[in-house]
């Protein structure tokens, strides 16, 4: 099991930038495949970036790509979420949550860190 706290949000102008960090603890967090998710009141949640066990290999939501990056660093199990340019409608709690490779689901979630993106 891998506990997952994150840190980072805030309230940031259109255009601007954040930087989300979750810090893992619990045993083995290499071989979890971690991924952000994000939840905006009246929606449902939404999947925002995923990164595999070793960082090879990273997938973005469309709404996203170009603008937001996944990275993982082992040695100090973290995973951040660099969101640059960001827009209004990246308003919304975000949440990292870890799962095993091979399992289809995420099984280990963080409390969210609240993210708000002024006009």
């Amino acid at each position: 099991q891998v506990q997952l706290v994150e840190t980072g949000g805030g309230l940031v102008q259109a255009g601007g930038s954040l930087r989300l960090s979750c810090a893992a603890s619990g045993r083995a967090f290499s071989r979890y495949s971690l991924a952000w998710f994000r939840h905006a009141p009246g929606k449902e949640r939404e999947f925002v970036a995923l990164i595999s066990r070793d960082g090879g290999d990273t997938a973005y939501a469309d709404s996203v790509k170009g603008r937001f990056t996944i990275s993982r660093d082992n040695a100090k199990n973290t995973v951040s979420l660099q969101m640059n340019s960001l827009k209004p409608e990246d308003t919304a709690v975000y949440y990292c949550a870890a799962r095993e490779s091979m399992s289809a689901v995420y099984n280990y979630w963080g409390q969210g860190t609240q993210v708000t993106v002024s006009s």
